[in-house]
């Protein structure tokens, strides 16, 4: 039987003996932040939504025309005209001639449609910008539920070892016992048949924590059959009362605030619909050349100032009230998220105080069951007790063992879950 305290022993050996290369669950969200493509996607949008800022900032800044062409007519352009009741007929164009033009245009007055396409476009990058934070959180979310995962079952398969050593030993009495005459057949059968079963429960293990790590490798963009070496490292505890933590998610959940300016972009791009039905004022200027030999002037300067008014348009109405009912519905999503938020945490938040109960009654419960089937096997040995009590007793001292790894890790979970739902993971 593998004690309580060679358990134990074992489980730091096998830690100092790789923990120089163990990866902590820091590295591994590094790793992931630079590696996986869901991360790598959101960041693109965030990328697209700059250049999209840019392009309205853009429509600021002076517009430069170029154009060129030639024109062939199959006759050369004429005026008629009379003289001393004659008529008389004078070229006013050549048959075929050159046009080019330079032409600079920057709007002056715009009754704020401009502003509001920048606003829009401010606020659409902020909100894209807690969006990729939020892919992130997501991820690392992602990667710390597995990364637990992995541990967990890496500790499930030391127990399910540990429950082979101990029926091997039970084997080696129940020979004994058996080539004494002082046990039946039965106890020999039934011994093997428990040990073929923990064995079949080491291949299980043995096989969930091979697809563990393979997810594992798959959120940092890794060889699927990469080793993988974890540390028994995690996040602290989030500090403040269930209130203050509630708050605090209210105001740092990128969710909350992508949702904020999206409402405030629709807000500003409604304004700029209303805004571009009111007077745009923009000057024109440049040069104009038109070959035609008959022309005193060839080439000119130009410049003008032109006013643009739309004093009815049946669909830029209808636009601007269908962007600001979207803004009405997103609100409405943001309260309803507000309130899953609250429940969030809370939830989390018992969680915790839950896993830690458990850890203390599971901790108490391993000692109790190691002594039993320590008691057991002494009084089996002595003839005092049954092959079947040997085996429920081992049955139970796994179970506590199983008890306290999952408490362990649903306790670093439900941290990280609560840290997740603050918005500080």
């Amino acid at each position: 039987m593998l004690s309580r305290k060679n358990h134990f022993i074992g489980l730091l050996m096998a830690f100092v003996v790789t923990g120089a290369y163990a990866e902590t669950l820091e590295d591994a969200w590094n790793s992931a932040i630079n590696n996986n493509h869901r991360i790598k996607s959101a960041k693109a949008d965030t990328d697209a939504s700059e250049q999209q800022l840019h392009s309205a900032e853009g429509q600021r800044l002076p517009d430069l025309n170029v154009s060129s062409g030639y024109t062939q007519f199959s006759e050369t352009p004429a005026a008629k005209t009379q003289i001393a009741g004659q008529t008389a007929q004078f070229s006013t164009n050549q048959a075929g001639s050159v046009r080019a033009q330079a032409i600079a245009s920057i709007p002056v007055f715009t009754s704020g449609r401009i502003g509001h396409n920048i606003g829009a476009a401010e606020a659409s990058l902020q909100a894209v910008q807690s969006n990729e934070t939020t892919s992130i959180l997501n991820i690392k979310m992602q990667v710390a539920e597995t990364y637990i995962t992995i541990l967990r079952l890496e500790s499930a398969l030391q127990v399910a070892q540990s429950h082979i050593d101990t029926l091997n030993l039970h084997m080696n009495d129940v020979n004994n016992l058996f080539d004494q005459g002082m046990v039946a057949r039965n106890d020999l059968l039934a011994a093997n048949v428990e040990l073929a079963n923990a064995r079949q429960l080491v291949v299980q293990a043995n096989n969930r924590l091979d697809i563990g790590r393979a997810r594992y490798n798959q959120l940092l963009d890794r060889n699927l059959a990469d080793e993988v070496k974890l540390a028994h490292q995690f996040p602290e505890t989030p500090q403040g009362t269930l209130n203050d933590l509630s708050g605090n998610a209210l105001t740092q959940r990128p969710e909350l605030v992508a949702l904020a300016q999206q409402i405030e972009s629709l807000g500003q791009q409604a304004q700029s619909v209303k805004a571009g039905l009111l007077p745009q004022v923009a000057v024109n200027g440049g040069y104009q050349y038109q070959e035609n030999r008959y022309q005193a002037f060839e080439g000119m300067w130009m410049a003008n100032v032109g006013v643009e008014w739309t004093l009815f348009d049946g669909s830029s109405g209808h636009r601007s009230n269908a962007l600001t009912r979207q803004a009405i519905a997103l609100k409405e999503q943001r309260d309803d998220l507000s309130s899953m938020i609250g429940l969030q945490v809370r939830q989390a938040w018992l969680d915790t105080q839950e896993t830690q109960k458990r850890i203390a009654v599971t901790q108490q419960a391993i000692a109790q069951a190691d002594e039993n089937l320590k008691v057991t096997i002494d009084r089996y040995q002595q003839g005092l007790s049954t092959n079947t009590e040997v085996l429920k007793a081992e049955d139970l001292r796994t179970t506590t063992h199983d008890n306290y790894n999952n408490a362990t890790y649903d306790a670093a979970l439900a941290i990280l879950h609560l840290r997740r739902a603050t918005g500080i993971l």
